[in-house]
């Protein structure tokens, strides 16, 4: 073989490894890009969940349970935890009904525990 040729040949494969080296460079790039675009909407979309808890006045909207006291009614525990998010006590009522699967007389018992919505400004 012609010492020239061998020469060409060799600068050829040289250049080719080089323009491999930068295609697999590009294409790592590329990928920690990619990777770097999913983790901010998953942080971004997160953040949305989180912040969709906010009521439209700004209130977080929590659960807390209570226990049932012999002199308690469903009419005072309204009194107790309602807030001006519902329209009155019986919308308030009916979802503490719906909450803890109450008939529709919603007999409560002394002793029961009983969990029941209220709104906060505070997130927590």
């Amino acid at each position: 073989m012609d010492a020239a040729y061998t020469a060409y040949r060799e600068i050829r494969i040289e250049e080719n490894r080089k323009r491999r080296l930068r295609i697999v460079r590009r294409q790592r790039i590329i990928l920690a890009l990619v990777i770097a675009i999913i983790v901010f909407a998953f942080a971004f979309l997160g953040t949305k969940l989180v912040l969709s808890a906010h009521s439209e006045n700004g209130r977080f909207k929590y659960y807390t349970s209570i226990t049932i006291h012999s002199d308690d009614t469903l009419s005072s525990i309204a009194e107790d935890y309602i807030s001006s998010e519902y329209k009155n006590a019986d919308s308030y009522i009916r979802e503490v009904c719906a909450i803890n699967n109450l008939d529709e007389e919603g007999t409560i018992y002394a002793g029961e525990n009983l969990v029941v919505p209220y709104y906060s400004d505070e997130f927590k």
